[in-house]
Formats: structure tokens, sequence, C-alpha cells
């Protein structure tokens, strides 16, 4: 049996392993690659069908555009958070 699932069954931001994930407004995103000298090429990827990054589409409404810029937060033991920030990419 194959079993197609569509959308999330749950929230999986609210999941206490999985760090906070934001999308960044193109301003912010703007400053965020001038203060670390990067442009969005150089940043990691996340993909479209990443199940986080469709969870924030259904949350908004509306789908988020390749290009766009996600900041994650993690708990950190030495750093107490530590920052990422992940390309939105299609797939």
């Amino acid at each position: 049996m194959i079993f197609i699932v569509e959308a999330p069954q749950f929230n999986v931001l609210e999941h206490n392993l999985v760090p906070e994930h934001r999308l960044l407004t193109k301003e912010e995103a703007q400053k965020v690659l001038a203060k670390l000298r990067v442009t969005k090429d150089q940043l990691p990827k996340i993909r479209r069908s990443d199940s986080c990054v469709r969870l924030i589409e259904d949350i908004r409404g509306q789908p988020i555009d390749e290009g766009s810029v996600i900041e994650i937060k993690r708990n950190s033991e030495t750093a107490e958070v530590a920052v990422a920030y992940r390309l939105v990419i299609r797939g």
C-alpha cells in the first residue's frame, strides 16, 4: 500500500526537537546578508518541500518564493542560541 499525504498531519514546528523557523522579509534578509558579507547563493539551502517550509506556507496562506531566506534558531549549550540562515530553493 502507498499512502500519499499532501498536508502535514500536525504542526512540526511545535515539536520540542524542531528548531524555530521564521521567514525573513526582503529587508531583513538584505540586512543579514550585508552583516554576514555573503550572497544568497552562499547560504545553505532548504527545499520548498521541507515540512517546516510547507507548514510556514500553510500558516501564511501563500507560497514562499524561491530565493527567500529562512532564519533557524536552535538552543545551544555553549552559545545559548545558535542562529542559521537558509535559502529556499525549488523542490
